[in-house]
């Protein structure tokens, strides 16, 4: 009995999936729950199982989109599992369609004239691509030719740029992939971020000094209890919580002509992935500690960097913090992730002088960015949150910790 493979919902909006890759080839045998493919949705990258043992039918390609319920293989569930390894015999048989079969020359013709019928077609553009060619201005000996032996055709002129300049003496190579549809959905909204909000950025500094002493003091003892390191985003992310509990108008959004603000705090941490850029989302952070941020982030990030991540976990934020810093930035103007309103982004800690009890002092410091949309924060509120936010890192144990860190940290 042939089983039919559909695709499955990966979420609810979504109506269509992208096979990104084939993990197994047609004709195998494959294991009830083995992973056969991985598909990309505008969202995540999920991995499809197979839903019965038996030898497997592709019914697509890889890059094909697809609709939620199309079918896209089939499994004979009545196939018997081949006996031993035949994984050898399968690289045997690539090795041999991968080595390309040499060329005889004619029997008509020399070894050196065949060279040299050789050397002429590969200079010598077809009559549609000349004509092409010299319309751009372009020497044909400026163009590799993928037709046969070399030859220039129609499509290699229409693909043929002129030369910048003089050309360089070292490799001018250059290579196409397609975006996967994730890739393709953040360029989307990024797109649309710009042209449909008001955005502004408004910036600030922070001295990390009182937390670089918390966490000097605090984290192994902290880990060896929790498990879990004691880094920045937990203050970060608490410290977000109450700013937002402030200025309750940067943990709102446009919807048609309404605002809709919320009393919960849904925090997007912003993480690269092996797939692009994700957010997943820590919920209701205003009911967390510092144990529970770190343990969210962390289970995570690794979520999404063993793409794991699921559509459900990236959605429903209401503001998002992104950390430029662990690539190096000093200072970044954060897109807003949309539908929110407002993002935090995060710089690196540098040592700088600053003006501390009227004498100069050296301390780290972070620069930090607050994105958000001028149709529903006002000024006001933007750099009134920003301030909130500087005044908790720079005063963690009064602001974020009662004045009780033992408690705080459930040491």
């Amino acid at each position: 009995m042939a089983l039919e493979m559909k695709v499955p919902s990966p979420g609810e909006s979504i109506t269509e999936v992208e096979i990104a890759q084939w993990l197994v080839e047609d004709g195998d045998y494959v294991e009830k729950d083995q992973a056969i493919a991985e598909v990309d949705s505008d969202k995540a990258t999920l991995e499809l199982p197979a839903e019965a043992s038996g030898i497997i039918t592709l019914k697509a390609e890889e890059g094909d989109a697809v609709a939620v319920g199309e079918v896209v293989c089939l499994i004979d569930t009545d196939a018997a599992k081949p006996e031993g390894d035949s994984s050898s015999d399968k690289e045997e048989q690539k090795e041999e369609k991968a080595e390309p079969k040499k060329e005889e020359p004619s029997k008509s013709s020399t070894p050196e004239q065949a060279q040299d019928k050789k050397t002429y077609a590969s200079g010598s553009p077809s009559p549609a691509a000349k004509k092409t060619l010299d319309e751009k201005g372009i020497d044909a000996k400026d163009v590799k030719g993928t037709g046969r032996d070399g030859r220039i055709t129609k499509e290699d002129a229409v693909n043929a740029q002129p030369s910048m300049g003089t050309p360089g003496t070292g490799s001018r190579g250059e290579s196409r992939s397609k975006m996967s549809m994730l890739r393709r959905k953040v360029a989307e909204r990024l797109v649309s971020v710009k042209n449909e909000t008001a955005m502004l950025t408004t910036f600030n500094e922070v001295d990390m000094t009182p937390i670089f002493e918390l966490r000097n003091k605090y984290k192994e003892d902290f880990k060896a209890k929790h498990g879990v390191g004691l880094g920045f985003m937990s203050f970060f992310t608490l410290a977000c919580v109450r700013a937002l509990e402030m200025y309750p108008a940067v943990n709102s959004m446009i919807d048609g002509k309404e605002m809709v603000s919320f009393d919960f705090k849904d925090i997007s941490i912003a993480v690269s992935g092996p797939k692009g850029l994700m957010v997943p989302v820590i919920r209701n952070a205003e009911n967390l500690s510092f144990r529970g941020v770190e343990s969210e982030v962390k289970r995570l990030a690794l979520r999404a960097r063993d793409g794991q991540i699921t559509v459900d976990e990236m959605t429903g934020g209401t503001f998002t913090i992104t950390n430029g810093g662990v690539f190096g930035s000093m200072l970044s103007t954060p897109i807003i992730n949309p539908p929110q309103s407002a993002i935090l982004g995060m710089h690196n800690i540098v040592e700088r002088p600053i003006v501390r009890d009227g004498g100069i002092a050296i301390a780290p410091i972070m620069y930090v960015a607050l994105s958000y949309d001028h149709r529903i924060i006002d000024g006001k509120e933007s750099v009134g949150f920003l301030v909130a936010v500087k005044e908790a890192l720079e005063n963690p144990e009064e602001l974020l910790m009662d004045n009780n860190v033992l408690k705080a940290l459930e040491l």
